[in-house]
């Protein structure tokens, strides 16, 4: 497995890039996009293949954007901004769909189910994960992180900070990271906490469900570690390190097989899961890498597989996965 840098865009936004997700190939377009947000308070949309600007960039917030998710069906997308606002909106034109209200700092990541029913979002100082219906933008649950049994009291009265909210690929599990490195999992189906997950003590700012097996989660740490769980079974499978900083964005290629990351020591790298080994390190950016997404499965013409990495250097690449 490799990466190949295809192309690079320097000044993709005004100000620096904390998100990216692919919105998936849809029935009235024949290929995925590659949505970014900045702190320039924008959300852009790229072609897959050559990084052009597909659309104009799409405004309505007030503040800088923190985190993307594409719904499963590519049509629709939901931004999540500073201004502590999700705004949901059409992918293609930019147009507001639905915004959705929540206290400062109480929204942080979001994700939405795979069969597209609902969106999650890591509440932030609200120490919960939040749940939206996607037919009427309802709010259908507020699910609330324990204490952890044993843990040390929390002097700060900060309480949790959730980061980081990903969904398994049966629907059958959520899983959150939060700023004391706590990740907490929930039976989906019935909104029930089942347990924690240990082993992280530094903020857990991103996570994601394999794809091939819905029940391992790989979560990336400010400790620059990347941990690979068992989150049904409560384990820990294995851990990989070799970042020099804090591990800000992973996300794991549509195969299964290979897992990427992007770090505040400005780096790319790509993971062999199998061999819980770093295979390639891509130093494309100059300034911490926010966010990286491979693009999903589907769509015409696609025979590669792609990545895409988004910097505060206000930069996006693309490389060739193989």
């Amino acid at each position: 497995m490799k990466l190949a840098g295809l192309k690079s865009v320097d000044g993709a936004h005004e100000e620096s890039i904390w998100a990216a997700a692919w919105a998936p190939a849809a029935d009235h377009r024949p290929t995925a996009l590659l949505l970014t947000g900045a702190l320039d308070e924008t959300v852009r949309a790229w072609r897959p293949d050559d990084l052009a600007a597909a659309s104009p960039p799409a405004r309505g917030h007030a503040l800088g954007v923190l985190s993307l998710a594409a719904h499963p069906a590519g049509v629709i997308a939901a931004a999540v901004s500073l201004d502590s606002y999700i705004r949901v909106f059409d992918v293609d034109s930019g147009a507001s769909v639905a915004t959705l209200d929540a206290p400062p700092s109480e929204v942080w990541g979001v994700q939405f189910h795979p069969k597209g029913v609902a969106l999650a979002a890591a509440g932030g100082g609200s120490g919960s994960v939040k749940l939206w219906d996607t037919e009427k933008w309802q709010p259908i649950a507020s699910l609330p992180v324990p204490r952890p049994e044993g843990a040390r009291p929390d002097k700060t009265g900060s309480g949790k900070f959730v980061l980081s909210v990903a969904w398994s690929p049966d629907g059958k599990l959520l899983a959150c990271g939060s700023m004391d490195g706590t990740i907490a999992v929930y039976d989906a189906v019935r909104m029930k906490f089942l347990h924690h997950l240990e082993g992280h003590h530094m903020p857990v700012r991103s996570m994601v469900f394999s794809p091939v097996d819905p029940h391992v989660l790989f979560t990336g740490c400010d400790d620059s570690h990347i941990h690979i769980y068992d989150a049904k079974e409560k384990g820990l499978i294995g851990a990989m390190s070799g970042h020099a900083s804090w591990v800000l964005s992973i996300d794991v290629s549509p195969d299964g097989m290979a897992v990427a990351t992007g770090s505040s020591d400005r780096t790319v790298r790509l993971w062999d899961i199998n061999a819980r080994a770093s295979v390639q390190t891509m130093s494309n950016h100059s300034d911490q890498v926010w966010a990286v997404a491979f693009r999903p499965p589907g769509g015409e013409g696609v025979r590669a597989g792609r990545l895409a990495s988004a910097s505060d250097d206000k930069s996006i690449s693309l490389y060739d996965y193989s």
